[in-house]
């Protein structure tokens, strides 16, 4: 009675009504109603589904950040599926104002995500964990599961950070340029183009900033024209229809003003709930990574594969990620020409990488 009440395959208000067949397999795509915190009930999608004979031998658990969802993992998955030698699970899910899940009714930052995806793993009771965190899924995932730290046995790291991000060298502040530069974009794209700029960044590639800025003013007009890059259309539009939801797009903006304090928590106002603290919520994940999950606790496998024109492929992050969790070294692989979203650019390394570290070989 409880699985009924919790779990449904009737979707909710998300502003996307066209699914494409990979998004999840037939059968596989359900949504979990959240009990508790700011978005109680709403219905969080997820997808889980099995692969292989036998029982898996590991749950491998996606968690998106910013402003993708979890689509964008879709040719990790079929490389996976396609490499595998062993059973295994898929669990991957879109936070609310994300995707296939809710719209967001508040300006949404990490803390609320976590505590969302929390509700879902232990509701699932996943266990036997390889959690792949990209983006701000890097405080989400590893925030949510720190809280229930054993069921965790391997870590794969993608363009992500949980730690204070070095002020040195390139940051959010001044990538990709110091005139074009990410925490600006909440500022200077309005609400209604937001869909588009995010369809075209997570497909951005290396260039200088007067060439970008010029690139990335073409694609969105041509995207709200409705021309998409051929070889990406589907996931183009995917990314863009999400964000025809405004509140969808508030909760978005918010996570990319926040990239200026990543990992060092501040206060903001929040139109709804007011003043709202996030420096808790970094401090117990920076805290207890290292004791549960580092060489004097769990000991969990743990991979790192980056795109190096991003903030958070510096070496100066890497070095934090190998403080912490030491058995990360001889264990990074880093991509000259390939910018923030990894998963898109690298999609069979990355799921060799899975597969190595989950012990599906």
């Amino acid at each position: 009675m409880e699985s009924e009440l919790k779990i449904t395959q009737t979707s909710g208000n998300t502003p996307i009504k066209k699914i494409p067949r990979d998004y999840f397999p037939e059968g596989c795509g359900f949504w979990f109603k959240l009990s508790d915190g700011l978005d109680n009930k709403k219905k969080m999608f997820f997808r889980d589904s099995k692969h292989g004979n036998g029982i898996p031998e590991s749950n491998i658990v996606f968690i998106h950040g910013n402003p993708e969802n979890s689509y964008t993992y879709r040719k990790v998955i079929k490389n996976i599926i396609d490499y595998a030698k062993k059973p295994f699970r898929i669990v991957a899910m879109d936070h609310i104002g994300f995707g296939l899940s809710d719209q967001a009714t508040y300006e949404m930052v990490c803390m609320d995500h976590a505590n969302n995806l929390l509700q879902l793993v232990k509701f699932l009771d996943l266990r036997d964990v390889t959690l792949i965190v990209h983006d701000w899924g890097g405080p989400i995932g590893i925030g949510a599961f720190l809280k229930d730290p054993e069921r965790v046995s391997n870590l794969v790291i993608l363009n992500s950070t949980v730690f204070p991000m070095p002020q040195t060298g390139i940051t959010y502040q001044n990538y990709p340029g110091s005139w074009v530069n990410w925490a600006m974009g909440p500022k200077i794209i309005p609400n209604s183009l937001w869909g588009a700029f995010a369809a075209f960044s997570v497909f951005c590639k290396p260039m200088n900033q007067t060439k970008l800025f010029i690139k990335m003013i073409s694609s969105i007009l041509t995207k709200e024209l409705g021309f998409y890059r051929k070889n990406e259309k589907i996931a183009q539009k995917i990314f863009r229809k999400q964000f025809k939801s405004k509140l969808n797009t508030m909760s978005s903006k918010r996570l990319v003003r926040q990239t200026p304090v990543w990992g060092y928590g501040n206060t903001y106002i929040e139109p709804q709930y007011g003043k709202r603290d996030t420096s808790s919520f970094y401090r117990f994940i920076q805290g207890n990574i290292s004791d549960l999950w580092g060489l004097n606790g769990q000991k969990i496998g743990v991979r790192a594969i980056c795109g190096l024109w991003d903030p958070s492929a510096k070496s100066e992050v890497i070095e934090q990620w190998i403080a912490n969790l030491p058995q990360l070294k001889g264990h990074v692989k880093i991509f000259k020409g390939v910018g923030h979203f990894i998963e898109e650019a690298k999609p069979k390394v990355i799921a060799n990488e899975i597969i190595n570290v989950a012990g599906l070989v």
